[in-house]
């Protein structure tokens, strides 16, 4: 254990393990990571299946960082710790899987899927959100939540 970090008691322990432990089952699930990887040489394409079911195809050619890379060397393919990750040792290349399919995606289209993905999010506070905001008539027009009064335009 680390010497600049406060020892804590059991009771305590076990009082914030829960909480830990389910915020640690939500951030993996909200985590892009690769069950795996494998390259086709005939079409140039990585093969990406991710944890969550989604598979995608990478063209190498999209990618700068393997200009000039042996087949076989973008063949030996490693998946790094939880899938987070690719590794290539013969070709010193990491790439995250967020980051490949920042990459290659686009910023805007990875965000837009991270939150559509955490507006599925499932949690007793959002419930309740939900219901409060229902009851209010739903969500509020953007200009009310401005303060504005819409004028009329001719």
């Amino acid at each position: 254990m680390s010497k600049n970090r406060p020892k804590i008691s059991d009771q305590e322990f076990d009082r914030q393990y829960p909480r830990a432990t389910r915020r640690a089952r939500e951030a993996e699930a909200a985590e892009l990571r690769a069950k795996s990887a494998r390259y086709d040489s005939m079409t140039r394409r990585m093969n990406i299946d991710l944890t969550n079911g989604l598979s995608f195809q990478v063209p190498v050619t999209l990618l700068d960082e393997f200009a000039g890379a042996r087949p076989r060397d973008i063949a030996a393919v490693e998946l790094g710790p939880r899938g987070a990750a690719l590794h290539w040792e013969n070709l010193d290349l990491d790439f995250s899987v967020a980051g490949l399919l920042t990459t290659v995606l686009g910023t805007a289209v990875v965000m837009a899927e991270a939150g559509r993905k955490g507006g599925r999010a499932r949690s007793p506070a959002k419930a309740a959100a939900v219901r409060a905001n229902g009851a209010k008539g739903g969500r509020p027009r953007k200009a009310a939540i401005a303060g504005h009064r819409r004028v009329a335009t001719g």
